[in-house]
């Protein structure tokens, strides 16, 4: 058994049983033994950025990593971006990144660098494999890393994969996430009884478990509940409790905190601004308010925060079912129609997958009235995440219907994955919201105090000259395409994507 089949052995044996690729010449001894590893299915992408976004998604609705193959360092630096929004979200990953062989790389060939400085940044835990007879071991190590929530890389010389090895390795244990110390739950709890109070959640907390704990504490305490602006995963919908999403913009966020005494902190960090903006704070709440931290995203954010319910909870009242809009009868389709009609159509145990920027809110205020669904967010605010995103969803949940809700602007990052979807036959319907522009950076040119009239620089946020026709883009990788630029040709695409299983794409006028 050579090393690349005791890597895949080895992954296969650990719960790793996806590996979204796009190999190189490095990596052909792993592409060769997947014929003899059939428990890894390999899902072939056209672009190493939708890889990594493929695994992000899968990883959050599977709740268990899968690998990408990546080849040498600039394939890694092609997945950089969505690794990174991975690496914030702490989504459970294994990067498996071919590179030459030992003895080749000092000799300077063209696609030689330093794989390790340029995934350390975005990796959590990072190895380099000596030879084969260590691949496996390392291999293992990996899996078991990227379980207690991260992104875990393992670099894997071409001659760790031709050479022989010592077979499979046994799955590494997974020690437990830290408990957090009962002093702390005491200490939370008696702030909760002290003053004014809210809690922030994010992490694994914005799961039904977490929501519910919190909902408990709130029935207790009088505390208000939020999560996290950027959540990777919220259980939201129907009767489900609810959480009150921290907004985006820095005097809204403050807004929404300043009244607060006390502001505990599970599963994430103390909030501060997407950006800095002249005359704003970077802190988002108040200098009055005091901020404690329950459990870091490191800690059993899930056991500290039932502990604090079990001291100071109470029983929350049933939660009320939103109505959901009205659906749109006729007329213009602009962002209320088109979010109402969303919102409508919406199926029941859906996952959303949002990456439509400015539209964002509105779709998100729109959707909690429809039934139980989950919502995947964009964790570390690199775009070109949500088409490859919604194509790992699908697989990480199959038979569930995947909703991308998606920026013009941000799909042409990796339209490829479109094509992965057809290939794989995934049920996910993407609607692009086509406005023409990079509305997000129109949006925040006078908010950084940028001076001038803006005509050159409008230019570089204008994506209308050429016109992009994503229905064509769509039908080119064997995607059904429709675009729709009224209320009726909105509806029939809705009803015709809920009816027919399979990929489509909606590209909606605006």
């Amino acid at each position: 058994m050579n090393g690349a089949e005791s890597v895949l052995r080895t992954l296969a044996a650990s719960g790793v049983d996806v590996c979204f690729a796009n190999p190189g010449t490095s990596e052909m001894h792993l592409v060769a033994a997947m014929d003899r590893v059939p428990e890894v299915r390999g899902v072939l992408t056209l672009f190493e950025g939708v890889a990594s976004a493929a695994a992000d998604g899968y990883a959050r609705m599977a709740g268990k990593p899968a690998a990408t193959l990546l080849h040498l360092g600039p394939g890694f630096g092609n997945a950089f971006a969505n690794v990174h929004n991975a690496y914030k979200g702490r989504t459970p990953m294994v990067n498996l990144v071919g590179d030459h062989a030992i003895l080749h790389r000092p000799l300077g060939a063209p696609l030689t660098s330093d794989v390790e400085a340029i995934a350390g940044p975005a990796s959590h835990w990072l190895r380099s494999a000596r030879d084969a007879r260590e691949a496996a071991t390392l291999a293992a190590e990996a899996v078991a890393a990227a379980r207690r929530g991260g992104v875990a890389t393992l670099v894997l010389p071409a001659d760790a994969g031709w050479d022989e090895s010592l077979g499979a390795a046994e799955p590494a244990r997974q020690a437990p996430a830290p408990q957090v110390p009962d002093e702390a739950v005491e200490t939370v709890a008696n702030a909760l009884r002290s003053g004014k109070a809210a809690i922030l959640l994010g992490g694994v907390t914005t799961g039904t478990r977490g929501l519910t704990a919190a909902a408990r504490i709130a029935a207790g305490t009088g505390a208000a509940v939020f999560h996290d602006t950027f959540t990777p995963r919220l259980a939201r919908g129907g009767a489900r409790p609810r959480a009150r999403l921290l907004p985006y913009l820095t005097e809204l966020a403050v807004d929404a905190l300043k009244e607060f005494e006390q502001l505990i902190v599970v599963g994430t960090r103390p909030p501060v601004g997407f950006f800095a903006y002249p005359g704003k704070p970077s802190l988002l709440w108040s200098p009055e308010t005091n901020v404690t931290v329950l459990a870091t995203p490191e800690e059993d954010a899930l056991g500290a925060l039932e502990a604090v319910a079990d001291l100071v909870g109470g029983e929350p009242a049933p939660v009320e079912p939103l109505p959901r809009p009205e659906l749109p009868t006729g007329g213009a389709l602009d962002l209320d129609t088109l979010t109402a009609a969303v919102a409508a159509f919406l199926p029941d145990d859906a996952v959303v997958v949002d990456e439509a920027v400015t539209a964002s809110a509105l779709f998100q205020d729109r959707t909690a009235a429809a039934g139980e669904h989950d919502y995947l967010f964009l964790t570390g605010g690199a775009i070109g995440w949500g088409l490859p995103a919604a194509t790992g969803a699908a697989i990480g949940a199959p038979g569930r219907p995947v909703w991308n809700l998606e920026a013009d602007g941000s799909a042409m990052y990796t339209i490829q994955a479109l094509w992965t979807q057809a290939r794989e036959e995934l049920d996910v319907t993407t609607i692009i919201v086509a406005n023409r522009s990079y509305a997000i950076l129109e949006f925040e040119f006078s908010r950084v105090g940028a001076e001038g009239d803006g005509t050159a620089a409008r230019a570089l946020m204008d994506i209308g000259r050429p016109e992009l026709d994503f229905a064509a883009l769509a039908r080119a990788q064997g995607v059904p395409g429709r675009r729709v630029d009224d209320v009726p040709g909105l509806i029939d695409a809705l009803q015709e994507a809920v009816g027919e299983p399979g990929p489509h794409l909606i590209e909606a006028l605006v």
